[in-house]
């Protein structure tokens, strides 16, 4: 009876750990307008201690809105792209596939942003244009690896049961793929929530508004403040695609 209570369990602290985040998120957001006494003494010089130009629950939506609108282009592109280079009719398109994500990830956002705003302008465009590069590799790689990762002989078993290439793709392949695919939507996702907040140096709105603020003005207090829901954010996040990623075996 134990071992058989035991999944149960586990797929209910699962689902448990992001709402505990959630509400400590909640939490945070209420608690920071009040805790002045508490911040005071990083700044104890400054003559505010809590960010004071924008509500943090604004900046929290507009930070989650950069990233989700972002994350959609990444998981659109990246995944389209994993499926086309696995076909037949694209699997000379692979290398390069791989190369241009690479490359995406290892050019600084910073630099990303340099380039884009004489063109985009400042504000949130070229912020979500940093994040859709950023983001796009682990989606690419994850994708890819979750497909290639399939048993040929799964594949040979549909073909033999008379699946068409579409029901494979559909009802075999994504399913199987799945997992490791929300993998690397995972990883994407947590970090562009972490890197969002250099839109906070052309003009997006974002968590990323109090750190900058501090760095310039010297206030240690609004840094610990942004950073604060930044992490908290992050693992909220990262916990409910834990409780919403299907496990192997």
């Amino acid at each position: 009876m134990i071992a058989g209570l035991a999944p149960s369990l586990s797929r209910y602290g699962r689902g448990l750990v992001p709402l505990l985040w959630g509400a400590g998120l909640v939490g945070l957001l209420t608690w920071l307008p009040r805790a002045e006494a508490w911040f005071r003494w990083l700044a104890p010089e400054a003559r505010e201690v809590i960010y004071p130009r924008d509500d943090f629950a604004v900046l929290l939506l507009n930070h989650l809105a950069l990233v989700g609108v972002a994350s959609g282009l990444a998981i659109l592109l990246g995944v389209g792209a994993a499926l086309a280079v696995t076909r037949p009719w694209g699997r000379d398109f692979l290398p390069l596939a791989s190369q241009l994500a690479a490359m995406g990830q290892t050019f600084p956002p910073v630099a990303v942003l340099a380039l884009a705003v004489p063109s985009l302008g400042f504000g949130a465009l070229p912020t979500v244009v940093a994040l859709v590069l950023y983001g796009l590799l682990p989606i690419l790689r994850n994708g890819l690896a979750g497909i290639e990762g399939i048993d040929p002989a799964v594949r040979e078993a549909a073909r033999g049961m008379g699946m068409s290439p579409g029901q494979i793709l559909w009802r075999l392949e994504l399913p199987l793929a799945a997992p490791v695919m929300l993998a690397g939507i995972r990883t994407s996702v947590t970090v562009g929530i972490a890197t969002a907040a250099i839109g906070s140096t052309i003009g997006a709105k974002t968590l990323g508004d109090p750190i900058i603020a501090g760095i310039v003005n010297g206030n240690s207090a609004y840094i610990l403040q942004g950073a604060l829901l930044i992490g908290v954010l992050a693992l909220t996040l990262d916990s409910l695609f834990e409780a919403v990623t299907p496990r192997r075996g």
